[in-house]
Formats: C-alpha cells, sequence, structure tokens
C-alpha cells in the first residue's frame, strides 16, 4: 500500500460543461421541397416545440472526452472477472452485436404486419423451442423483461391456476426457502400471497422436516433456487416437489442459476411446474445497472380445469406457426392469461443476443460451459480453503459448489474488525471487481464469488493472492484495511451523509443545475 494517494478527482455533469451557444455539430436546413414533400408527416401545431430543448452546448471534442473519461472510471467484464455470485456476469461475445443491434432490427415498429417481420418471429420463435429443450418445460414464453418481472409472471400464473380451481380463498400462503434470491420473498407478496420462510440445514440442503411442517392445506406453491445462492445443489429436490405437489400446491423454480447445471441436468424433467430464466446471465447478454434483461416463464403441461393448462396462464403475446401457410404470427394474451407485463412481445436485442449465443455454442458447448464454471468455482474454494486463515466456507463445507460459492470473513471480523465490506474495498483498490456482500443473509460476513466459464486460472489465482494480502494486512494493521478504497475514482461513501437528502449533492452542483433551469425551487 505504500505510495498510495487518495483519487479525489470527480468529473462534472455534461450539463456543467461547455459554454452557451458553443456546438459541435449543426443540422443542415432542409431543402424546401424536401419539407414540402413531407409536409403530410409533420408533428400538429398544437404539440410543436416553440423553443429549442436546453441541452448541452459542447463541441465534439468535449463530448467525446467527456464519456471517455467516464468510461475510465468504469469497471466492466471486458475489462476482467466481475464475480457477483448469482448474477453471473460472463464475457459477451462482440459478435452478437452484429445482430442485437443490427439496423434492421432497431427500425422496426412493434405494431408492423406479421408478413413484414417473419424472420424476426421465426427467431424468436426458434429461441423459445430451444429454451424448452435447455430446460425440459413444455412451454417457453419470452414475454417478461427480466429475472425479476419473470419471477412475477410465476407467481401470478400460482395464483390464477388456484383461481380457477376455486381454491384461492384457501390457497394463501408461498413457502421460500432462506437460501432463496432476495427477490422470492417480493415477488410472492406481490402476487398477494402470505410468505413463510423454511431454513437451511447444516449440510446446505433445505431442512426437509420444517418443511413437511410447514406444508399444509394453505400452501399455494414453494419457489426454490436451485442451485441455491450458497452454490450447492439441493440434494432432496424430488422429495421437495413430491411434498408440495401432495397438497395441490405449484413449483416454481428460480432458474438464474442454470449456468452451473446446464446441459446436466434439467428442472423439468425433476417435476417443477413453472421457472423462469435470466437470458442476461445464462445465455451471456450484457446487463447491469438495471437492465437490460430477459426473463422468459416456462411451464409445464399441467392440467389446470377442464381442457385448460398452465401454458394458458402464461403472460404475453405467443408466437404461433402456422403450418398451411408456413407463416409466424403474433397472437395476443388468451381468455385466461395473467395479461401483459411489458409492452409488446419482449425484450427483443436481449433475446436476440441470447439466441446468437445458443446458436454459437450449440447443445455441447452449453454444456462445457456449465462445467468449466463449476470447475473454475471449486478450484477457486479449494485455494481458499487450503491457502487463508480467515476466510470460511459456511454451510456443506466439504461438497462441491455449482457456479457459486460463499465465504465468510466472520473469522477475520471477529479476530480484527476488519469486515467484508472492508475486504471489498480492498479488491477494489487493487483492481478487481468486488462480489456481492452481505448475502444470502444466512451467512455471516458474506462474500458470494462467481468465476464463470470466461474466468482463466491465472485470474483466479491473482484474485485469491489479493484476498490473502488483504487478510495479512488485516492482521498487521487492522486500521488500514478502514481507509480503502485509495485508488478509485470516488473514495468510500459516507453511508449516513449518502442518506440524508441535504448532502447528497455539494452546495455549488446544486447552484449550477439551479441556474440551468434543471432543478426545481426548494421545498
Amino acid at each position: 500500500m505504500q505510495g498510495y494517494r487518495q483519487a479525489v478527482w470527480e468529473e462534472p455533469l455534461i450539463f456543467e460543461l461547455g459554454l452557451k451557444g458553443r456546438r459541435g455539430f449543426k443540422i443542415p436546413e432542409l431543402e424546401r421541397e424536401i419539407v414540402d414533400s413531407i409536409g403530410e408527416f409533420r408533428l400538429p401545431e398544437s404539440v410543436a416545440r416553440r423553443e429549442p430543448p436546453e441541452l448541452p452546448s459542447l463541441s465534439e471534442v468535449e463530448v467525446v472526452r467527456h464519456f471517455t473519461r467516464l468510461s475510465q472510471t468504469s469497471y466492466g467484464v471486458d475489462l476482467g472477472p466481475v464475480p457477483l455470485g448469482s448474477c453471473t456476469m460472463k464475457y459477451n461475445p462482440k459478435i452478437a452485436l452484429k445482430y442485437a443491434f443490427n439496423d434492421r432490427l432497431s427500425s422496426l415498429h412493434p405494431l408492423q404486419d406479421d408478413d413484414t417481420v417473419q424472420g424476426l418471429l421465426e427467431l424468436l420463435y426458434r429461441l423459445e423451442r430451444w429454451l424448452e429443450a435447455v430446460t425440459g418445460m413444455d412451454y417457453c414464453s419470452i414475454h417478461p423483461a427480466a429475472g425479476a418481472q419473470g419471477e412475477l409472471a410465476g407467481g401470478l400464473v400460482i395464483r390464477k391456476y388456484h383461481e380457477l380451481r376455486g381454491n384461492l380463498e384457501v390457497k394463501k400462503e408461498i413457502i421460500v426457502p432462506d437460501s432463496a434470491h432476495g427477490t422470492n420473498p417480493a415477488t410472492g407478496t406481490m402476487a398477494g400471497f402470505k410468505v413463510v420462510e423454511v431454513p437451511t440445514g447444516e449440510d446446505g440442503n433445505i431442512d426437509i422436516e420444517a418443511l413437511r411442517s410447514t406444508v399444509g392445506e394453505g400452501t399455494a406453491g414453494f419457489m426454490i433456487t436451485n442451485p441455491s445462492t450458497l452454490g450447492l445443489f439441493e440434494e432432496r429436490i424430488l422429495d421437495i416437489i413430491e411434498i408440495i405437489h401432495s397438497v395441490d400446491g405449484l413449483v416454481y423454480y428460480d432458474g438464474a442459476n442454470l449456468n452451473g447445471i446446464m446441459g446436466r441436468a434439467r428442472p423439468g424433467d425433476a417435476g417443477v411446474d413453472i421457472l423462469h430464466l435470466n437470458l442476461h446471465k445464462t445465455f451471456s447478454a450484457p446487463h447491469g445497472g438495471g437492465g437490460p434483461g430477459a426473463g422468459p416463464i416456462c411451464v409445464k403441461d399441467r392440467i389446470v380445469a377442464g381442457s385448460v393448462k398452465l401454458r394458458d396462464l402464461v403472460p404475453g403475446f405467443k408466437i404461433v406457426y402456422e403450418e398451411s401457410t408456413g407463416k409466424y404470427m403474433l397472437e395476443g394474451p388468451g381468455q385466461y392469461s395473467v395479461g401483459l407485463l411489458r409492452a409488446w412481445i419482449g425484450n427483443v436485442s436481449q433475446l436476440v443476443w441470447a439466441y446468437v449465443y445458443i446458436a454459437m455454442m450449440g447443445a455441447e458447448g452449453l454444456r462445457e460451459a456449465g462445467e468449466i464454471s463449476v470447475i473454475n468455482t471449486n478450484y477457486f474454494l479449494a485455494k481458499i480453503k487450503r491457502e487463508t486463515k480467515m476466510y470460511t466456507v459456511p454451510y456443506g463445507r466439504d461438497r462441491h459448489r455449482k457456479h457459486e460459492s460463499v465465504i465468510s470473513a466472520e473469522k477475520l471480523r471477529d479476530e480484527t474488525g476488519v469486515t467484508a465490506e472492508d475486504v471489498a474495498k480492498g479488491l477494489l483498490d487493487s483492481g478487481f471487481y468486488a462480489p456481492t456482500v452481505y448475502f444470502p443473509l444466512i451467512v455471516e460476513e458474506a462474500l458470494m464469488v462467481e468465476f464463470t466459464e470466461s474466468e482463466t486460472r491465472e485470474n483466479i489465482d491473482a484474485y485469491v493472492n489479493r484476498l490473502k494480502v488483504i487478510e495479512e494486512i488485516a492482521l498487521k494493521d487492522p486500521g488500514e484495511p478502514k481507509k480503502w478504497p485509495l485508488n478509485t475514482s470516488v473514495s468510500r461513501i459516507d453511508y449516513v451523509k449518502a442518506n440524508h437528502p441535504k448532502t447528497v449533492t455539494p452546495t455549488w452542483r446544486v447552484k449550477v443545475l439551479r441556474d440551468k433551469g434543471l432543478l426545481g425551487p426548494l421545498k
């Protein structure tokens, strides 16, 4: 750490740069005959803008430098590993950019006639069928925008299932393990159910006896993340499904961690009823910062009532292939569907990206990707167990993990006062990206780490070596890690001040923004 200095430079907002009247590009005046020829498409006078928009006034070089500087303060998977646990930040193959953001694709409109978008509809139809093959489910819909929306779709399907069966007054509870993804309890609540938690045993599996005592006539469904956030495959999954089905409950499978079992196990073969996938995780489309994403929902052909099946309850539009004409058609939600969760068919650019990835990898490639991600994770854990003293592996210590793992800095905290957050800042300080911290909640001082199939042995070795250095510094001088990070564009945030509305934005910046009319009056 010798010679390090604290970085205090902060890039201004683009509205704070430049001078009024400065321009980097000028739109030429349209020729009169062109204007006349498109006159019928002009905006009505009632909605036409009277004054020019208040845009930043910068030259081209200022704009380029501004965004270049911002990019230099950002970290992404193109720079190095992003081992965020369940978020599965893979490298994004650049060939997919050619297709996912093709000009012909971006110029399409959702209301175009089906005959004009046959190629795209065929691509999306194929993607749905491929996802069915990968998961072992009977029907997949690409409609949901991302993982949390795919979860909500699953929760709403469970609710609709019991409503159509006339049991909704009784079926009021959703059971969620304490090792599930954090969005699962929120999904159960938003779908109108009471969420009941079941614990994880020391072996990392769901406590089966606790589950048996929890399940009853009021059980509407069960939400399971498998592999769990601990990175462990649920060894009693078949027993769990049987228990839930015995009371006419539905099993919802959070497929966000599919990368660890892809090509080796299919949730549909185990008997789950509903699952969602995160295409932006397992199938390598870029994500982060709140999006973009794609979270298809898949179901088995379980009978709901009469001839109605679970696929009839799924939200969104359906892509139908008509053999007699050889055409693909888009149909709206049917009579029993839970409706629309978003506008139009789905997040098409992400769906195309996933299609390219699957087509490029093939069945064997997908399987190999899952296997290598498992090998990388277990290699990382083996080094942690063998080469460090202060990091421990909770729950099923001697079990193999799948695509991710959770280590604990609890021992380090207890002996030195250095926490998981301090460890994360120490990783940032040396150019590594920090793992997910303090989750899952059942692990004290949790660091959830995932090295996908994209990462090399050298990268994993370097990461472990940095964790060892942090451990050594903490044991020698526990006060030093509290100063980290020293080398990032922004130093450690004061969380008390950051959560106080009057101190989020410096006073001088507030004045600049208000003078430019970009902030309203004080209240």
